[in-house]
């Protein structure tokens, strides 16, 4: 698991900040990006269960992208595969 303090620009069209008496708006929120690799079977589940977790209900809950990994490989070791994870 990785998880990352990201800035992102989204529809919630960022929000107004006050800096020593001037009024502008900051563009990019500030987000945290989780990245999780799991074997194909177990990739619902842990999504289903991130959700569960993260929810808010509120604009800026996030999104849940599932991909494939075709290969892993660990470059200190030349491990390949489900070694590697």
């Amino acid at each position: 698991m990785t998880v990352t303090e990201i800035k992102n620009y989204g529809h919630n069209k960022g929000s107004i900040s006050r800096y020593r008496g001037t009024e502008y708006r900051v563009e990019f929120g500030i987000k945290t990006k989780i990245e999780v690799i799991v074997e194909a079977e177990l990739a619902d589940l842990v999504a289903q269960e991130i959700s569960l977790a993260g929810r808010t209900g509120e604009i800026g809950d996030g999104k849940i992208f599932i991909e494939e990994v075709e290969q892993v490989v660990r470059i200190r070791t030349k491990e390949t595969g489900i070694t590697a994870i």
